[in-house]
């Protein structure tokens, strides 16, 4: 039975927003028990002289109370409360802070930027894919955090006092969404951003990392748009056009941006333009976690995953209780097909990932029944918490394990967003294949395949009287070159000849 002793708790006093994650440590791994997030909107509160309104301190303790409730029986060492950057900023936040430790039962530690840096970036690496050569970029409601590293070691930390918050009260203080007003606001986050940026051009990196709301806002704006996942300049200026033609803020209505992010939208999404243009960044994905991660992982004492995709693959295939074996089987196998077809089919290695995590999971709806097994997979893999794997890639491979067996559902390949809907069909083309060839479970010694392609007419060639050696499974490839032709995919096999 669950207990509160077994849980850990981590609470951020942001800017904008306050939160809780509350999680418990399942075989060393972290299973999320509950997140819990209220608009405070703190750094509104901030007068010319950094003094912190009462009104703004009467909404942080309210949310305060709500957080206290959740945290009865958890043990203090399992609870950490950190303030980040109003309450470094004020000049009356010892008051806050003292009545929100006592509402919580728990010290609350205002950290210094370099710290929160340093957590933001743990949170990163202990929860996010990709290579570990990164920049990581959090844009919160009054300070900005740029951290490079390199694994589980942080090489350079910066916190700049500028966020969406602080930028909203600045340079969209008249409501107006306008050039001039977006210009402003660009290029002060410019004149901030000319201090550090010599020093992170210098440092590099192979992959940038967005984790904060406006990141998160962004993203979602995108892929509900029909855009890929990733973040690029051209898209944050088509978002900037969109966002201008509805002149005010109180107008501003985008196709994926939520009523409770709208106010803080315009200033991020300037902050975030003049990072990527300072830093010549080409693109952006989205964190798994940041701050709050950072904070649980440092009272867990956990190793940061050299491979955090792999650790989280291993471990659902261990509590699904899946057939590691015939798993590999299916993998080895559709490696081996996408290898002879990756460059005629532009598929890159981030594709290979992606297909070999589906290979690894797709039995996983076996776990509640063998009937509608593809369907109890991807609704599985849609609802778990994947570490490593961005939202749009979680939706990818429920997509893929939907369509694993049986009719295609080709709608959903092209509606998801973690890479081209024509990439989405290939992959899926070769995760049924490997599962056909492999579906004799114990037969180890898996059939050599030549594949070649003709734009999208895929031709296979069998060993010599494989089709009379394996009926079964030479049905089911009958079978299976129906179904794709159902959907315009061209399928043809022949054996080789006997010399």
């Amino acid at each position: 039975m669950l207990s509160a002793s077994s849980l850990y708790a981590a609470i951020d006093l942001g800017s904008n927003s306050f939160h809780m994650l509350v999680v418990r440590e399942i075989s060393g791994s972290v299973q999320v028990v509950t997140r819990i997030k209220r608009k405070v909107r703190l750094a509104a509160g901030l007068d010319n002289n950094n003094r912190l309104s009462q009104q703004a301190m009467e909404r942080g303790w309210q949310c305060l109370h709500l957080f206290s409730e959740y945290l009865q029986g958890i043990p203090a060492t399992q609870i950490r409360v950190v303030a980040t950057a109003t309450l470094r900023l004020a000049e009356n936040s010892g008051e806050f802070v003292r009545s929100a430790s006592e509402i919580l039962n728990a010290p609350v530690n205002v950290i210094c930027g370099e710290e929160e840096a340093q957590l933001i970036y743990q949170g990163v690496a202990h929860t996010t894919g990709g290579s570990d050569n990164r920049l990581v970029v959090d844009i919160g409601g009054a300070s900005t955090e740029l951290v490079t590293g390199i694994g589980a070691k942080a090489n350079q930390l910066f916190s700049l006092e500028m966020g969406c918050v602080t930028w909203l009260e600045r340079y969209f203080n008249d409501r107006s969404l306008t050039e001039e007003n977006f210009a402003h606001a660009e290029a002060a986050a410019h004149d901030i951003l000319r201090t550090v940026t010599p020093k992170l051009l210098e440092q590099g990196w192979e992959i940038c990392v967005g984790a904060s709301g406006t990141v998160q806002a962004l993203q979602e704006i995108m892929i509900a748009q029909g855009m890929d996942e990733l973040i690029t300049l051209p898209k944050l200026q088509q978002l900037k056009l969109q966002a201008m033609e509805c002149s005010k803020l109180e107008e501003l209505e985008i196709d994926g941006l939520t009523l409770e992010r709208a106010l803080v939208f315009p200033s991020g999404l300037a902050i975030l333009i003049a990072i990527f243009q300072a830093l010549n960044i080409e693109s952006m994905i989205l964190a798994g976690g940041a701050l709050r991660e950072g904070l649980i992982y440092g009272m867990l004492d956990l190793p940061i995953e050299q491979d955090i995709r792999a650790s989280t693959l291993r471990s659902i295939q261990q509590r699904f209780q899946l057939d590691m074996e015939q798993a590999q089987h299916v993998k080895q196998l559709a490696e081996n097909f996408f290898q002879q077809v990756a460059r005629p089919w532009k598929l890159d290695e981030r594709c290979r990932e992606l297909l070999a995590g589906a290979c690894l999971l797709h039995e996983i709806g076996l776990f509640i029944d063998f009937r509608q097994g593809p369907a109890h997979s991807a609704y599985l893999i849609s609802h778990l918490d994947l570490p490593g794997y961005t939202p749009a890639q979680k939706r990818l491979l429920a997509t893929l394990l939907k369509n694993q067996s049986g009719p295609v559902d080709l709608a959903s390949l092209n509606q998801q967003n973690a890479v081209q809907p024509l990439q989405a069909q290939r992959l899926c083309r070769l995760l049924r294949l490997a599962i056909v060839f492999a579906s004799c479970r114990r037969d180890t010694t898996l059939p050599v395949l030549r594949l070649q392609v003709e734009n999208e007419t895929l031709f296979i060639t069998l060993p010599h009287q494989w089709q009379i050696k394996h009926p079964l499974r030479a049905e089911a490839l009958q079978q299976e070159m129906k179904w794709q032709s159902y959907v315009q995919w061209l399928l043809f096999f022949k054996e080789q000849h006997n010399r």
